[in-house]
C-alpha cells in the first residue's frame, strides 16, 4: 500500500464539475492499494498519517501532527501509484488490487481516520477526477508499506 501525503492549506476534488469533497489545512492523501496487501499494511499506513509531525511549530520546526493543528484529511484513491515503468513507456497496473478490495481498503482508511475523530472527504472511487490544492511548503512525503 502506498500513501502520498502532501500538507495543504486547502484542497477540493471535483467529479464532473461538481466539488464532492473540500478541506482546509490539512493532508491531501493519495491512496494506492496493491496486489497482496494485508490489514497490516493498511493499519501501518493508517498509523503513520494520522501520526505523523510535519506541521510548523512555533520555532518554524515541523514538529506538530494533523491532531494538533486540528487539520482535514482529502483522501483520493490512486491506483496510477503502483505503476510499473520499468519496460517500455507505457505503465503497467498489474500490481494494483483489484479494484472491489481496493475500494474496500479505501472506505475503510475513511471511516478509520473518521473514527479517531479527523474530518474527512473522499473523492469518488474509480471516477475521472480532478484534484485541486495549495501545497504548503511544499511539503510531500511517500509512505510505503512494503519498504517503512
Amino acid at each position: 500500500m502506498i500513501a502520498v501525503v502532501q500538507r495543504v492549506k486547502e484542497a477540493k476534488v471535483e467529479v464532473d464539475e461538481k466539488i464532492v469533497g473540500e478541506i482546509g489545512q490539512g493532508f491531501l492523501v493519495l491512496l494506492g492499494v496493491a496486489q497482496g496487501d494485508t490489514d497490516d499494511d493498511f493499519e501501518y499506513i493508517k498509523r503513520k498519517v494520522s501520526k505523523m509531525r510535519i506541521f510548523s511549530d512555533e520555532k518554524g520546526k515541523m514538529n506538530r501532527s494533523l491532531e494538533a493543528i486540528d487539520g482535514e484529511i482529502l483522501l483520493i484513491s490512486q491506483f496510477t501509484l503502483l505503476a510499473n515503468t520499468k519496460k517500455g513507456n507505457r505503465p503497467s497496473f498489474i500490481e494494483s488490487a483489484d479494484p472491489a478490495i481496493a475500494n474496500e481498503y479505501y472506505e475503510q482508511m475513511a471511516k478509520a481516520w473518521r473514527d479517531e475523530g479527523y474530518t474527512v472527504e473522499t473523492g469518488e472511487f474509480g471516477a475521472d477526477m480532478q484534484v485541486h490544492l495549495i501545497n504548503d511548503g511544499p511539503v510531500t512525503i511517500i509512505i510505503d508499506s512494503k519498504n517503512p
